[in-house]
């Protein structure tokens, strides 16, 4: 059986956090009540990594949330749930990305199923808490990325030697390194496919 290697495996997380990100922001701009995302335990989590629920006043509202996260993640990112459940009453509507699930529900059917308490492990987190460590994951991962690159060859050597001799190693440094940049083929970028998972559910609303 093929793993999917760490370094993918971080990118394709970190893929599905903007994904919930910009969902949670649809929330938002539908004046979506007490929105709330859970962080769920790998080993309680089945196919998911995150649920994302938030609460609407009437069916109208839970159907315009539904409608504005389908469309901003359609429009931004080309993503389309694999499936949308309960929108014909709007008591309870779902949509399935697969990596993560959203949950639109009228507050007194959200107070009955209580989602949140029966995912007792998941880590719960406000938008704004989410937002705060999405960007200091891609932050740590620009700064680890740079920091394998190292030093450049010009900065090392005017770290050795100062004055005239400083600057005339830093331009012959820099004239060097742009001679070998040119003679290098440019590499090609591999487009990451993700597998997709098999899907068996929850129960799930009508």
């Amino acid at each position: 059986m093929k793993t999917t290697p760490a370094p993918l495996q971080t990118r394709i997380h970190e893929q599905t956090r903007i994904l919930v990100q910009a969902a949670a922001a649809a929330c938002e701009a539908k004046k979506g009540q007490d929105t709330r995302i859970l962080e769920l335990d790998p080993v309680d989590s089945g196919l998911s990594d995150f649920f994302l629920v938030t609460s609407a006043t009437n069916d109208r509202q839970s159907v315009a949330i539904a409608d504005e996260i389908e469309l901003c993640l359609k429009r931004d990112f080309g993503v389309i749930p694999n499936s949308v459940e309960g929108r014909r009453l709007g008591e309870w509507i779902l949509l399935d990305y697969v990596d993560f699930v959203v949950h639109v529900f009228l507050a007194e059917r959200r107070s009955f199923y209580d989602i949140e308490r029966l995912r007792k492990s998941a880590r719960p987190l406000t938008p704004s808490e989410f937002d705060e460590e999405l960007k200091a994951a891609l932050k740590e991962r620009t700064r680890a990325a740079r920091s394998r690159v190292g030093k450049p060859a010009s900065e090392k050597a005017a770290q050795t030697v100062d004055g005239a001799t400083a600057r005339r190693a830093i331009r012959l440094t820099k004239s060097s390194v742009s001679a070998g940049r040119k003679s290098r083929p440019a590499a090609k970028n591999a487009a990451a496919k993700k597998t997709a998972k098999e899907t068996g559910r929850r129960r799930t609303p009508q």
